[in-house]
């Protein structure tokens, strides 16, 4: 079994289209949607409207797959974030000094959401599957830290090829595709200055949103003697971090995007 954990970026969509091509051994593409509430709808679009038919234009079957509970019900990282009963936070809010909490959202809803899927489909200890991540040369820090779960041996096609992200806009354009938006959680505290605030500017009412969550969840944290957190490293409510205006805001940085390292996210 050999699948492509796909995220709807240009890492991953470059896979597809080098899938579709020939120049890789993948047919089969696992998209774990954290929900249509918390992914960026950017994201959802361009895998509805161009990464579905194209994949199925060429023979490749891309699944888009939801976190079950036990009950048989999906839930979505909106719904568990804003859940009253829930008590950690599995988003990697940032505390007081900037420095990124633990996170659980990306093993939940993204590792686990494709493991038993693997699993069901026959993947096991003995004979794993072969999951391919999309992580691109100038990210290769991101592969040192990718652990494997036991039913799975881990492939990086994009290291092999020895191919750059900008390498990956070039072959999705070639093939006649736009080029995708950056795939994250639309609320992500490893976010860019420069994403949150691009969302401010074109996407108000993603940005409310995003005030609100972090308003709820800091709720939560007061009523269990917690500090509180925030959506950027700055220690202020984001609202604060980025002001309406721009005026004053604060200085751009690698801030975010590649916080995250599995390679699940953000590919």
């Amino acid at each position: 079994m050999r699948v492509i954990s796909f995220g709807g970026g240009v890492q991953s969509t470059a896979l597809l289209v080098l899938a579709a091509q020939g120049h890789i051994d993948y047919s089969t593409f696992l998209f774990a949607n954290v929900g249509d509430d918390s992914e960026h709808p950017s994201t959802l679009a361009y895998i509805r409207d161009v990464a579905v038919p194209y994949a199925a234009g060429a023979g490749l079957d891309l699944q888009q797959l939801h976190r079950r509970r036990r009950d048989g019900a999906t839930e979505t990282l909106w719904q568990r974030l804003n859940r009253p009963d829930t008590r950690s936070i599995p988003i990697p809010v940032r505390m007081a000094n900037g420095a990124p909490g633990r996170r659980s959202c990306t093993a939940d809803f993204k590792i686990k959401v494709i493991g038993r899927w693997l699993r069901e489909h026959g993947a096991t200890v003995r004979d794993p599957a072969t999951v391919g991540i999309g992580i691109s040369l100038d990210e290769i820090h991101r592969a040192n830290r990718r652990r494997k779960e036991p039913y799975e041996e881990i492939e990086y096609p994009l290291l092999d090829l020895g191919l750059r992200r900008s390498d990956c806009e070039h072959i999705i354009a070639e093939a006649g595709l736009p080029v995708p938006p950056k795939s994250a959680c639309f609320f992500c505290p490893f976010r860019t200055v420069e994403a949150w605030k691009q969302q401010r500017r074109n996407e108000p009412e993603l940005f409310a949103k995003s005030v609100q969550l972090e308003a709820v969840l800091n709720v939560r944290r007061e009523a269990i003697g917690r500090d509180a957190a925030y959506l950027t490293r700055f220690g202020l409510p984001l609202a604060d971090a980025i002001p309406a205006d721009q005026a004053e805001s604060w200085p751009d940085d690698e801030g975010g995007g590649g916080g995250c390292d599995s390679g699940w996210c953000m590919t």
